[in-house]
Formats: C-alpha cells, sequence, structure tokens
C-alpha cells in the first residue's frame, strides 16, 4: 500500500471530515465536503487563531477557547492586538499553556497588522515556501504549524505532518518513522503531484483530518485493531 492507498480506504471508510470547522451563530460548525472556507479574513483569522491554540492540546479545549474569545466579541485580529495580555491569557486559558499562546496570538495579530495591514490575501498570493518561511520565523510557529495556516487558512495545497502521521505510517511500513518532517512531507505530496492545485489542497485538507480520525479510533498508542480498515497491511495488527 502507498500513501494513496491509505487515503483511498480511510476516506472510503470515514468520509470527508470537515477540517477545519469555523464558527457559525451556534458555535465552531463542520461542513464536510464544503471547501469553501474560509470564506472571509474573519474565518481566516480564527483558523490562524485556532492552528496556534491546538498546539499540545485538544480540539475540545480550542472550542472552550474560541467561545471565550466570541463572548468577549474578541476573536477578532484588532481585538486580539490592544487587549491586555492578562486578559487575552485568562480567555485562552482552556487551550492550556495560556500565557505563552496569548503572547503568541497578540504577537501575530501585531504582525499581520503592522506589517500586511491585516491583508490576508496579499499575505497568501505569494509561493508557498516564501509563505512558509516567513511564518516559521515568527516566534512559536514551527513547521507543523505553519503548514496548518497555510492548507486551512491560506487554502494552499501542503501536507501536514504531526505525531498521528508517523504513528500510522510507520505502522504501515511506508516510513521508518525517523525522517525529517520535510522529508515525510515531500513523500506523501509527490504521491499526489498529478492533481492540480485546488485537487490537492482538498486531498491534503482530508487526509490530515482522516488521519487524525482514524489515530483516535484505531491508530492509538496502544492500537484498537477490530474494525481497523487497515489491519490487514497493518505491523502492528493483534
Amino acid at each position: 500500500m502507498n500513501f494513496r492507498g491509505v487515503y483511498d480506504k480511510l476516506l472510503r471508510t470515514y468520509g470527508p471530515q470537515g477540517w477545519w470547522p469555523v464558527t457559525e451563530d451556534s458555535g465552531p460548525e463542520y461542513f464536510p465536503g464544503d471547501y469553501s472556507h474560509p470564506k472571509n479574513s474573519r474565518e481566516t483569522w480564527e483558523i490562524m487563531v485556532g492552528a496556534i491554540l491546538t498546539q499540545n492540546t485538544s480540539w475540545k479545549n480550542v472550542e472552550r477557547a474560541l467561545e471565550n474569545l466570541i463572548s468577549e466579541d474578541c476573536l477578532d485580529i484588532k481585538c486580539m492586538s490592544t487587549i491586555a495580555n492578562d486578559r487575552l491569557a485568562d480567555l485562552v486559558r482552556p487551550a492550556g499553556y495560556y500565557n505563552q499562546k496569548a503572547s503568541r496570538l497578540k504577537d501575530l495579530a501585531n504582525y499581520f497588522l503592522d506589517v500586511w495591514n491585516g491583508n490576508f490575501d496579499l499575505f497568501f498570493d505569494r509561493p508557498v515556501d516564501e509563505v512558509r518561511a516567513e511564518l516559521i520565523d515568527l516566534k512559536g510557529i514551527g513547521r507543523e504549524t505553519a503548514d496548518s495556516i497555510i492548507l486551512y487558512a491560506g487554502k494552499k495545497p501542503i501536507f501536514i505532518v504531526d505525531v498521528y502521521t508517523r504513528r500510522i505510517f510507520q505502522r504501515l511500513g511506508l516510513i521508518s518513522g525517523d525522517e525529517d518532517y520535510d522529508r515525510i512531507r515531500k513523500l506523501v505530496e509527490s504521491e499526489f503531484s498529478s492533481f492540480s492545485l485546488e485537487g490537492r489542497r482538498k486531498i491534503f485538507n482530508e487526509f490530515h483530518a482522516l488521519l487524525v480520525r482514524h489515530a483516535k479510533e484505531h491508530c492509538r498508542k496502544k492500537p484498537v485493531c477490530d474494525g481497523c480498515p487497515l489491519r490487514a497491511e497493518c505491523s502492528q495488527k493483534a
């Protein structure tokens, strides 16, 4: 089995996941099969905020933090730039590492307002490598966070590598597990190079979400093999 085979099987098993969720009137909502989000600068900024908040925590905790920001009418780049650090930290407390994340969010807001005048379209309308390098240069943004922002907020095709990706691909024998982040990313991207830019964006959007879903349902640290759609190909099947 190759990476494309993994993607196809997971998509058949779980269906479209609707990532990245964006808030509507009732709170964060998922839109499976709808790849039009983000539709405006508010949604773009919300996804970027979520990408910072989700570092080292669960998405449920991120949703609680987002709800706090919404209740204070501060899921907004200008508010996040001007709000007091301690107040912002208190709002994002459910996501953990709240002082650190508040500082990173404020720095990110100030950067985009000062350097890009809050124009996300202008920022993302450049080669992916250029956008990525600029994001990684910002304090607190590593490759995984930068790639999440590029894919989900910038709507550019790039594959995200996280701990779930490494675990699943290693158990399937597709990687050894100790490869560099970008080595894994490029290996996956190469198998989908024949698709259009938009086609790859949609695939990488789903692939990341599907791997997270599969890791939570079956490919845990202690695997749950019963019912696993990849069991036949897995080296650690029970």
